[in-house]
Parts: structure tokens; sequence; C-alpha cells
């Protein structure tokens, strides 16, 4: 399929209305997990069958949450801050895992795109500049789109060690500012049970 056609599926739609528009950020994610699902033989995860761990917290992630399943609410989705377009996702099921990475000078940076870009969101951009920034946004999602998985990722099966799934807690109060906070995340001070939030304000 091409860049359009594969826009148009249900799918693709269901990223974008997530998000909120298309991006080429939003493109790779939608790629690399679309090949993670792919490479592990899994589909959506409906609980907790899948694992992903992402390594941004760009446009990228939303597409990995829509197409996976995996979220933070089920517990499934963990985000490392490494500043990588990569993925991992872990099957439950065969223990067996993918990475799926962004393959050097694959997304090379458009200095046009870029220049534009940062006018555009410092509110800078006439509507000439507005206009050509958002049809070069456009291009780059669809070349991304349109690319062969090998010329775009490095993919590599991957062995690590399954996260825990979910738990729920009961919640008790926090002994300094009385919110009620899961119980496994109360540490003692003082000879009370304090949140993390206390604890960092505290230490300010």
């Amino acid at each position: 399929m091409n860049a359009q056609q594969i826009m148009e599926t249900a799918e693709f739609k269901r990223c974008e209305e997530f998000h909120g528009h298309v991006c080429p950020g939003l493109s790779v994610g939608f790629r690399a997990a679309r090949l993670a699902l792919e490479r592990l033989k899994e589909n959506r995860s409906e609980d907790e069958e899948i694992v992903a761990v992402v390594e941004n917290d760009s446009c990228y992630a939303d597409a990995v949450q829509v197409l996976t399943g995996c979220t933070f609410g089920k517990g499934n989705f963990i985000y490392k801050d490494h500043g990588k377009m990569a993925l991992t996702l872990l099957s439950r099921k065969t223990g067996q895992g993918v990475r799926v990475a962004i393959r050097p000078g694959a997304f090379a940076p458009d200095e046009t795109h870029l220049s534009l870009l940062r006018k555009v969101m410092g509110g800078k951009a006439d509507q000439t500049e507005t206009k050509r920034f958002h049809d070069l946004h456009l291009k780059r999602s669809c070349d991304v789109l349109e690319m062969n998985d090998d010329e775009l990722f490095i993919v590599k099966a991957v062995k690590i060690e399954l996260p825990e799934k979910a738990r729920i807690e009961p919640s008790e109060p926090c002994g300094q500012c009385g919110e009620p906070t899961m119980r496994t995340r109360l540490e003692e001070k003082g000879g009370l049970k304090i949140c993390h939030d206390c604890l960092e304000r505290s230490a300010l």
C-alpha cells in the first residue's frame, strides 16, 4: 500500500484520532508497532498479554499505545527516558521479545523542515511558511509510511525479564498531606508513612 492508502486504514485513523494529527513521529511509531506485533505473532493486548517498552515520550509513543493496546493504566506500557525512537515488545505467552529501533540516517533531519518547525512552534511563521511546513510535515510522514522495513529499522530478538503484572494495592492516608496513597508507595519517615510527593518537597 502507498502512504495515502495506509492513512485511510482504520488502524492508522485510530492513531491519528488519539494523537490529534498526522506527523512523522506518529508514522514511525505506527510502523514500529505493526512490525513488532508481526515479528512476535501477537495481536493487540486486551489485558497484559504483551508489554511495550518505549524509549522516548514523543508522538511515536501514542501510535504504540493504540496499536499494541499497552497503556499506563494497564501497567504494561513502560517509558524509559533514553531519547531514542525504539520499541521493545514482549510476549508473556511465549517469553519472547523484539526490539525495533530506528536505523541511523533513516530519519535524518531536514533542515528546512526543522527551521519551519521552530518558527511554527514559536508562533513566528507567516501564512506561507505555515503552509510550507504542513506540506513538508505530511511529505515526511508519507515517506516514512512507504519505506521498506529494512530501510527504516534495525530489528533484534531480545530476551529480558518480564516486569511483574500490575498490582492493585489498598491506599492509606499520607502522614503529612493526608491524601490517600497506594500503600506500596509510602515510605517511613519520623514514625510516619509519607508519600513520595511530600518527601520530595521536604527535600527542597
